[in-house]
């Protein structure tokens, strides 16, 4: 794959001046202008030349096109591919008043808290039950926390199914579990459920902690005033980076100390990806100045070097503007076709990046608009910086020294 990309870029930047030359041919032959007709019978006889100038260019273009690619990947392996981002704190040490709190935090639009429950292991060996997850939760909570939920009734125990999932679909009805709660007293109490024959039947989100849930407990059910042992408080929100980061802000106001797990989300991945945009961005715009610098000075010398040209053709009558729309056509046509082709050429080696990568996006139209726009503010750059190369005084010295 890398050497594809390689390739490509390379003979990219072999193959333009051959477009260069076909396309001023093709033109020169068919338009009716003198500024075209002069400027395409120049690029026609020195292809090579023209596309030296935009050869930094249009390899900029192509690596800012594959560089969307990489970002997308990264993404998909660091973000969870679902709308709903869930986050996970432990229950212990939270009052009512801060579960509250956190709950209604900015970015957070659903919660509910996930009990698991205890085995006696000093128990004989025919007593002892599987251990299950609890979601303790309304109907309506937990349907904010899913895709689609059927069949809940509110105030009732409830067993969860998921077609797409495996989890608990091995227990029996009647399967009795115990789950241990502790008192603000400090007393321990425990609550026996048994696995009901009524079901809901969901489907929950990639990267969702409610995946790992067996039962629905009604809040009504649990004991008045006491608190799971082995329990931890789930909230969810939007997925979208901005969210995300304004629920954990108002997580921290609220539990500034507290530890924050993020289901389904790689921290380190997304510092890395924060690292490369950096990287990406100063490189861009590193590129972006010294290949105009570069394109500007290589322009100026080749205007210098034709100024013996330019005076005969003003001599026989050529306007100064019609020698500074030559001058302008000379470089921005054939640098838009650098730049087309260079578009084209690296939203096609991402696309087989992506494939590569085996990620769920193969076209990234999102970038496209960015791109376009780049390459628009680099043409005219180079129409602005390629005006002012023609001067306003003729010096017939120039022609009698050729």
């Amino acid at each position: 794959m890398v050497a594809g990309v390689v390739l490509t870029g390379v003979g990219i930047v072999l193959t333009l001046p051959l477009l260069s030359h076909v396309l001023a041919g093709r033109v020169a032959r068919s338009t009716q202008s003198l500024t075209l007709n002069l400027a395409m019978r120049r690029n026609e006889a020195e292809p090579g030349s023209t596309m030296r100038v935009v050869t930094g260019l249009v390899l900029l273009v192509y690596v800012a096109s594959l560089a969307q690619g990489v970002l997308i990947q990264l993404e998909q392996v660091t973000r969870p591919s679902g709308p709903v981002q869930s986050y996970s704190l432990p229950l212990s040490g939270l009052s009512a008043r801060q579960q509250r709190d956190v709950a209604d935090v900015s970015g957070v639009r659903a919660h509910a808290v996930m009990m698991n429950s205890w085995v006696d292991l000093d128990a004989d060996q025919a007593s002892l039950a599987s251990s299950a997850s609890a979601l303790v939760a309304t109907c309506a909570q937990f349907e904010r926390m899913t895709r689609r939920a059927e069949g809940c009734v509110d105030g009732k125990v409830m067993r969860l199914a998921d077609p797409n999932s495996s989890v608990g679909s091995d227990l029996k009805p009647g399967t009795p579990f115990r789950f241990r709660f502790r008192t603000d007293a400090g007393a321990n109490r425990s609550l026996n459920v048994p696995l009901p024959a009524d079901r809901i039947v969901y489907s929950g989100y990639s990267g969702s902690a409610v995946g790992s849930a067996v039962l629905l407990v009604p809040p009504s059910a649990v004991p008045s005033g006491a608190t799971p042992r082995d329990a931890e408080l789930l909230l969810a929100g939007s997925a979208d980076p901005g969210q995300v980061r304004a629920a954990l802000n108002g997580i921290a106001v609220v539990l500034p100390i507290a530890e924050v797990e993020l289901v389904g989300l790689n921290i380190q991945g997304l510092g890395q990806i924060s690292v490369v945009e950096t990287l990406l961005a100063l490189g861009m715009v590193m590129g972006l100045v010294i290949g105009a610098a570069a394109f500007l000075v290589s322009v100026t010398d080749r205007a210098v070097e034709r100024r013996a040209q330019v005076t005969a053709v003003t001599l026989i009558g050529a306007r100064a503007r019609t020698m500074r729309a030559v001058q302008c056509a000379q470089v921005v046509l054939p640098l838009s076709l650098g730049l087309v082709v260079a578009l084209v050429a690296g939203k096609l080696a991402e696309s087989s990046y992506l494939i590569t990568g085996g990620g769920t996006i193969r076209w990234d139209l999102a970038g496209i608009p960015l791109l376009v726009l780049a390459t628009a503010a680099v043409v005219a750059l180079a129409a602005t910086g390629a005006l002012p190369l023609v001067g306003r005084r003729i010096d017939p010295e120039l022609i009698r020294r050729d």
